[in-house]
């Protein structure tokens, strides 16, 4: 059996759920071929997967929204690279398939949001399922106007699957398809480089996660100076981080090459970011507060910060006060008003898809 996942190209939060659920399908079966296909940076993706024997295809499948900047999106160059993404994918498309026949396995394509991921399946006739929290129709209708037929286009493709697996933070998705719904859809943190977390416990100061997606937030350096009795942690290959270099920030840090930020939120109580589905699982999961710098260009935010208030302790932040350095650090977080979310997603999405597989 090969697993082949279509993981969109929008950002690092559909990788890194990708990877978790295809971390378990190893557990469970480390026979079968497991599959990324993501234009997500092959080094960041390997972090990320922590596994060398699964394959990498470097495809782009979607174009998602185009950021202007962590906090914001661009139209017209959206639209611009959905028109490109049409004259290349049948190229594309006909590559993949030729690759995938010569495999010889049975194949299954799960599709983490790409549209054309279905046409992929029907091409090979492969079993198709979907795993997300909402579909591009769904990102793309409220926009009006050129991206309608965006909305229309997705939507029928969405249609063409056996199952949907429904992530939490979620749209509506009303895909007519037989559903499975999840829980939090992360990765465990795997074990620190032992010098650099006893560098970090003996700082004896209250650590916080910075992040702010693949693009980063470039931040100036004298907001950390603010807090001193706080140590911040960031991920290096953030424009954000590179902002930084080269200024004396004492109380920041940059994380090891290594080390994801899940691996470092057992030693942090916060994290200081936008609005994210797999932060927001990953922090959820380790316990850790979140401050959320509010954004309203992104459909998929409404569902994130309704389920933060739900099931999260948090605080939430206007990109004014993001700025001007009052992140609330020193404020108690606010209590979820109801259940924390379950657990265990990406285990859950793994059995569904072996279920799936072994049907066929």
């Amino acid at each position: 059996m090969l697993i082949y996942v279509c993981s969109s190209s929008h950002g690092f939060g559909h990788a890194a759920r990708d990877a978790a659920v295809l971390q378990q399908l190893r557990l469970r079966r480390p026979d079968w071929t497991l599959v990324m296909s993501s234009v997500v940076e092959p080094r960041f993706l390997r972090l990320l997967l922590g596994d060398n024997t699964i394959t990498i295809r470097p495809c782009r499948w979607d174009v998602g929204m185009v950021q202007a900047d962590a906090l914001g999106v661009d139209r017209s160059q959206t639209l611009a690279a959905l028109s490109d993404l049409e004259t290349a994918l049948p190229d594309q498309l006909m590559g993949e398939v030729e690759w995938l026949r010569a495999q010889t396995d049975s194949v299954l394509i799960l599709g983490d949001i790409p549209p054309a991921a279905a046409e992929l399946a029907d091409r090979l006739d492969a079993p198709l399922v979907w795993m997300s929290n909402f579909g591009w129709d769904e990102i793309y209708r409220p926009l009006g106007g050129a991206f309608e037929p965006w909305a229309d286009a997705a939507l029928a493709q969405y249609k063409r699957g056996q199952l949907l697996l429904r992530c939490p933070f979620d749209l509506s998705m009303n895909w007519d398809l037989q559903e499975l719904a999840l829980g939090l859809v992360c990765t465990s943190p795997r074990s620190l480089p032992s010098d650099w977390e006893r560098a970090m416990i003996s700082l004896n100061r209250t650590l916080v996660m910075v992040g702010f997606g693949g693009l980063g937030l470039p931040l100036d350096p004298k907001l950390f100076l603010l807090w001193p009795r706080h140590h911040f942690l960031m991920a290096p290959p953030a424009q954000a981080a590179h902002a930084l270099e080269g200024h004396q920030v004492p109380n920041l840090s940059f994380l090891p090459g290594s080390v994801r930020p899940i691996d470092a939120f057992p030693l942090c109580s916060r994290q200081l970011g936008k609005p994210g589905f797999s932060t927001f699982c990953e922090a959820l999961d380790q316990g850790v507060g979140l401050h959320v710098v509010e954004r309203r260009d992104f459909a998929e935010v409404a569902a994130l910060m309704d389920g933060l208030r739900r099931h999260g302790h948090h605080r939430v932040l206007t990109r004014d006060q993001l700025e001007r350095g009052d992140w609330q650090l020193d404020l108690p977080l606010n209590a979820p008003e109801a259940r924390p979310l379950p657990q265990h997603g990406a285990q859950r999405a793994a059995d569904a898809l072996i279920a799936v597989a072994e049907a066929q």
